[in-house]
């Protein structure tokens, strides 16, 4: 179908879930913040099941076609992933620099990089169960996981990066296995770590792509709105993003202000338009998004555009996600009209 809806990946958590404050004070954890749960340990998994059936039951009222389960089990697009792999010191905590040029805590890497176990299926499987519309599961992209990792074991970034492409292939390879629809890595980093990123950003998360046959989407942003304010400084990392060989690039466009004449360097992927604008809590008209879409469709053929939020929905309040998604479905709508 032309013009397909979805979710960047995140979905807000409740209230009774997770402290708001104490998430936004933290930053984005790169190393496990369970201090953000207000469930006890023993009844979390019950209260993430819960708050995930909340979450996917708001994009299919809202009208969204391709759904996520909210990464409500998740303190992090990140950490949740990051943490769970062997090679990552259980007890040290690394350094490293954020995209603000501040120090951040991140994975201390003193071993090779092993996924021993999959990491997101039981949250996939969930999902897939109680949701009969195309599903869609992120995972940290590879580049991403090497710039926040304090690396002691491998001899530079490059190598620790393809390490980390391994991981994620076999993540993606098991999640495609139990059939969710829409396979995402995020890759936040590239905009941050341009140098790195030109060096050896393309071949990693090639490498991590590799046979996958599902609908494959990498992300790439400015970072979440609720820390980064000024996005007009446009994507230093974006005309290399057509060499991946994903299905769908998913890039922000509406808080930065992007005109839709970069697209056409993103030729010939498809692409993921962010129409709605997370920095504030105005809710968009369907008219405003319907000419957003239409000036995308300058560039890229209806069937390969999809629209979604700019970023992540995590640190919306509730109520504000679901009017924005309600005008994002309703916009996309008006402009399928038009087509037909």
């Amino acid at each position: 179908m032309p013009i397909m809806t979805t979710v960047v990946g995140s979905y807000p958590q409740p209230a009774w879930l997770v402290d708001h404050e104490v998430l936004i004070r933290k930053g984005v954890p790169r190393v496990r913040a369970s201090e953000v749960w207000r469930v006890a340990p023993e009844h979390r998994a019950e209260a993430i099941e819960a708050a995930t059936l909340s979450a996917i039951a708001d994009q299919e009222a809202a009208g969204v076609d391709v759904i996520t389960d909210g990464e409500i089990g998740r303190e992090s697009y990140f950490n949740h992933f990051a943490t769970a792999l062997g090679g990552v010191d259980q007890e040290r905590i690394g350094t490293g620099v954020n995209r603000v040029g501040r120090h951040s805590d991140v994975p201390l890497v003193n071993g090779p990089i092993e996924r021993s176990a999959p990491v997101e299926l039981g949250a996939a499987r969930f999902l897939r169960a109680h949701t009969d519309r195309t599903t869609k599961v992120t995972v940290p992209g590879p580049f991403t996981l090497s710039q926040l990792a304090q690396n002691e074991y491998y001899r530079d970034q490059r190598a620790l990066a393809m390490a980390y492409a391994d991981a994620v292939r076999a993540e993606l390879l098991d999640l495609q296995a139990v059939g969710i629809d829409v396979l995402q890595i995020d890759e936040p980093y590239l905009q941050a770590n341009v140098e790195a990123a030109r060096q050896f950003g393309v071949e990693v998360m090639s490498a991590a792509l590799a046979g996958i046959t599902a609908t494959t989407v990498v992300h790439t942003c400015y970072g979440y709105a609720v820390y980064v304010s000024d996005k007009s400084a446009g994507y230093p990392f974006l005309a290399e993003l057509s060499e991946v060989p994903a299905d769908f690039i998913s890039i922000e466009t509406s808080q930065p202000g992007l005109a839709p004449e970069v697209l056409a360097d993103l030729l010939p992927r498809g692409v993921v338009l962010g129409v709605l604008d997370l920095s504030t809590h105005e809710v968009e008209t369907p008219e405003r998004v319907a000419d957003r879409i239409r000036g995308a469709l300058e560039y890229v053929v209806p069937t390969a555009l999809a629209v979604s939020p700019d970023c992540g929905m995590k640190f919306l309040p509730r109520s504000v996600a679901r009017a924005k998604l309600e005008a994002m479905v309703a916009g996309a709508a008006i402009v399928r009209a038009e087509l037909t």
